[in-house]
């Protein structure tokens, strides 16, 4: 590690990779958020999945002010974040086979929606089945993961296939293999994670331009306002009542 606090190379890290996916992802992303100005213009309905940290930047744009308030969480119980004791059953039921196929068949999904599926590796059977059986079940795909997973790992999925494989697009976070940035010769391990900062602000990005490209076609993009604000429940009702039967984190 060259010179600097650890502080100032995470920074330096972290903004290199927000530099690298601004740069090189900003075709993906304006398709990402047409997909998603698409089913929202059409009357589809908004999700987002992620296992454990990845659910992270899932949960940011779900009830989230200045967000789409149609964008939903798909939830696996015991997969989404660390709140399952013991935290490691979350990660084994990344693995586990069929899971994805049984949440669906449970979950509002249906034809005409889109489902924004987030893992980092997208080599376990839980992204790659939730990817393919939504798209069977007739809905539109966006996968955001570190493509370097699948060259210079294994998938943990009987087709050896990886999140990848199976979208209708594909948001590169760039993120190295074992999301660690900074090396010390101190310290055994890599350290200091940079995927939920990157992932976050590439989720951002994409409903960010979902909602100017909905303005640009002369809808009103369905966006929270804070509660904090001066009329901002009044605001939230109002969009929650016309979008009610869009909304699911209500009932």
């Amino acid at each position: 590690m060259s010179d600097g606090t650890p502080a100032d190379l995470f920074f330096d890290a972290a903004i290199g990779l927000l530099q690298r996916v601004r740069e090189e992802e900003s075709e993906a992303i304006t398709a990402a958020a047409t997909l998603l100005a698409d089913t929202v213009a059409s009357g589809g309905r908004l999700f987002a999945f992620g296992a454990g940290h990845s659910s992270l930047a899932a949960q940011d744009v779900v009830y989230r002010a200045g967000g789409l308030a149609l964008m939903n969480l798909l939830t696996v119980p015991g997969a989404v974040g660390v709140d399952v004791t013991p935290a490691t059953l979350g990660s084994a039921l990344e693995r586990v086979d069929g899971l994805a196929s049984a949440v669906l068949d449970t979950s509002p999904l249906r034809a005409g929606d889109a489902l924004v599926v987030i893992s980092l590796s997208g080599r376990n059977a839980l992204p790659v089945e939730m990817a393919t059986g939504a798209r069977a079940r007739g809905v539109r795909v966006i996968g955001v993961t570190s493509v370097a997973y699948a060259s210079e790992t294994t998938s943990r999925h009987s087709s050896g296939t990886f999140l990848k494989d199976h979208c209708d697009i594909v948001l590169d976070s760039k993120i190295t293999v074992g999301d660690a940035e900074l090396t010390l010769d101190t310290i055994p391990a890599p350290f200091a994670p940079a995927s939920t900062v990157v992932t976050t602000a590439l989720m951002q990005a994409v409903v960010a331009t979902a909602a100017a490209t909905l303005a640009d076609r002369g809808i009103e993009p369905p966006l929270l306002r804070s509660g904090n604000v001066d009329g901002g429940h009044d605001w939230n009702a109002r969009v929650m009542t016309e979008y009610g039967d869009r909304i699911f984190y209500r009932h």
